[in-house]
C-alpha cells in the first residue's frame, strides 16, 4: 500500500486543535453496530472489538439525483461483496483485493472526538484486515476536496488509530499507472483452469530471468490464451511487474522472488 497510494497527513498544526488532554482515549468513543445494535466502546478499547459480528453503521443509499455513486464491489480476497460510496472508494478496495486483504468492514464505527471547538463526529470509510493481521483504517476524499473540517476528522481518526496500533491513512490519490495496470490484471483474478498446463510454461519461460511480457507469453504453446493466464499470475502474485509504468508487451514481468525493479 505504501508504495501504492498518495497519502493525505493533516499537520501538526490541525493535531493540535484535537483535545488530548489526560485521559482523552477514554473519553472520546466510537459507536459499532454489532448484531443489530449499536454499541459504544470507549476509543482506546476499539481493539477489542469482535470485527466478525459488525456492520456499517449506517447504511448505503440509492436514489436518483444523488452526487455520489455506491455500490457494491466483489474481491477475491475476502470472497464476498462490500460496498462503497463513491468511485474513489471502490478503487481503494480494488487495491486491497490486490493486496489480499483478509476482510473489510466499509464504515466500521462512528467516532466522537473532542477539540477545540467542542465535539464533533466522523465515520471513517474503512477498516482492512490485512494478510499480516494488523488493521489498518483508511478514509478516501480526493486532495482538492479536502477541507479544514475534513483535515480536523481525518487527523483525529489518525490519533485514534495510533491508540489501537492500527495504521491509518487518507487515500487523495494513486501513484501513476498504478490503477490503469491493476485494472487490466482485475480482468483475470478469478480462479482460472487451466487445463493446458499454460501457467506453468509461463512460470518456467520467467524462470530466465525478467522478459518482456510479450515475448513471455510468445514462449507458450498457445500465446493468445497464455495472455489471460499471464494476468492471472500477476494478479496473484506469481509473477512479478512494476506496477508504475504502463502494462505493454515491452513490460518487464519476472519470476516471484526476484527483483526486478518494482512491485
Amino acid at each position: 500500500m505504501d508504495e501504492l497510494v498518495v497519502p493525505y497527513d493533516a499537520g501538526d498544526v490541525v493535531r493540535a486543535r484535537l483535545s488530548q488532554e489526560g485521559s482523552w482515549p477514554r473519553r472520546w468513543s466510537a459507536a459499532w453496530r454489532v448484531g443489530g445494535d449499536e454499541v459504544v466502546w470507549p476509543v482506546r478499547d476499539m481493539a477489542s472489538v469482535p470485527l466478525a459480528g459488525t456492520g456499517p453503521v449506517r447504511r448505503f443509499s440509492w436514489r436518483a439525483g444523488q452526487r455520489h455513486r455506491p455500490g457494491l464491489q466483489f474481491l477475491v480476497s475476502t470472497g464476498r461483496h462490500h460496498g462503497f460510496e463513491s468511485l474513489e472508494e471502490a478503487r481503494l478496495l480494488s487495491v486491497l483485493d490486490f493486496v489480499r486483504a483478509a476482510e473489510v468492514f466499509p464504515q466500521p464505527f462512528r467516532m466522537s472526538f473532542e477539540h477545540e471547538g467542542g465535539r464533533s463526529e466522523h465515520t471513517p470509510d474503512f477498516l482492512a484486515l490485512m494478510p499480516d493481521g494488523g488493521r489498518w483504517l483508511f478514509d478516501v476524499r480526493p486532495r482538492p476536496l479536502v477541507g479544514e473540517e475534513d483535515a480536523l476528522k481525518f487527523a483525529a481518526s489518525g490519533e485514534a488509530a495510533s491508540v489501537c496500533g492500527w495504521r491509518y491513512t487518507v487515500v487523495t490519490g494513486w501513484r501513476p499507472n498504478v490503477l490503469s495496470v491493476l485494472d487490466a490484471l482485475s480482468a483475470q483474478r478469478r480462479p482460472l483452469q487451466d487445463p493446458l498446463g499454460l501457467q506453468r510454461e509461463l512460470e518456467a519461460a520467467a524462470m530466465t530471468g525478467p522478459s518482456p511480457f510479450g515475448r513471455l507469453v510468445e514462449r507458450t504453446r498457445l500465446p493468445a490464451v497464455a495472455r489471460a493466464h499471464a494476468l492471472h499470475l500477476l494478479w496473484h502474485r506469481r509473477l512479478g511487474v512494476d506496477l508504475g509504468r504502463p502494462l505493454t508487451d515491452a513490460t518487464l514481468v519476472w519470476r516471484r522472488g526476484e527483483t526486478g525493479g518494482g512491485t
